[in-house]
Order: structure tokens, then sequence, then C-alpha cells
């Protein structure tokens, strides 16, 4: 089942940005989705941009933190970034503490965070190993 929220390819790394509230079947297809890119290329690292999102259940949460779990075993790592701080606070409220779910503020600190960095190249963006 394919979503419509669309996965960028930028180098090693798989971009997603979620700019729509997240329905269950949503989340689980984009789970999918996610994983399936994996498999078929060579991405290491999956960041995904929840910045679009005012509001995150638990049933979402779940979800993120078993793609990252699933993308680990697919031998890459996984950043969830641009978490609103109100949404960290419901999470926090609801005892969802997902210590093992790697976070950062924005896209550019997540590609940081792994160990990417996107610089300007004559005129065009262009990411890299940082």
């Amino acid at each position: 089942m394919s979503t419509t929220i669309p996965i960028l390819r930028l180098g090693p790394v798989l971009l997603i940005s979620v700019q729509v509230e997240l329905q269950d079947a949503t989340a689980e297809a984009l789970q999918q989705d996610i994983l399936e890119q994996l498999e078929q290329t060579d991405a290491d690292a999956v960041v995904i941009d929840i910045s679009g999102l005012d509001v995150v259940d638990s049933f979402i949460a779940r979800v993120l933190t078993d793609t990252a779990s699933m993308a680990r075993l697919l031998a890459a790592r996984c950043v969830i970034v641009g978490m609103k701080p109100e949404v960290a606070m419901v999470l926090l409220e609801m005892g969802l503490v997902l210590p093992e779910l790697e976070t950062a503020l924005d896209v550019r600190a997540g590609l940081l965070r792994l160990g990417y960095a996107l610089r300007r190249v004559a005129g065009e963006v262009e990411g890299g190993r940082a």
C-alpha cells in the first residue's frame, strides 16, 4: 500500500516530510513504504520530518518508534525531526518517553546527527558526509 507522502532520496539518506495529519492506516502504509525503500536502495539513513504534525497519539508514536527499530534491523539509522514542543509534552504526559528514538530539531540537525551535511556547490545544494 503506497501513501501520498513522498520519500525523497538524498544520496544515501531517505527524507520523508510528513505535512498532513497521520491517520493510523496512512502511518502503517508509510512505514511499509520506508521499509521497501530501504530494501530496494542502498540508503543507510532515514530522516522523518514531523514538523507538520500538530498531534502525535500513542499509536503514531509506536509506529514511528517501530519504524526506527525496523530501519536499524535493515542496517539504517532513523532520526525523527521537527517535533513541536507541545507534541513532546503530550507524549511525556502519556508516559511515552521513547528513549530508543533518535531526534533532532530540524532536517539540517538530523542530517548532522547522522554524519551528513548539506553544502552549496556551484549554486546547487549537495549532500555529503560531514
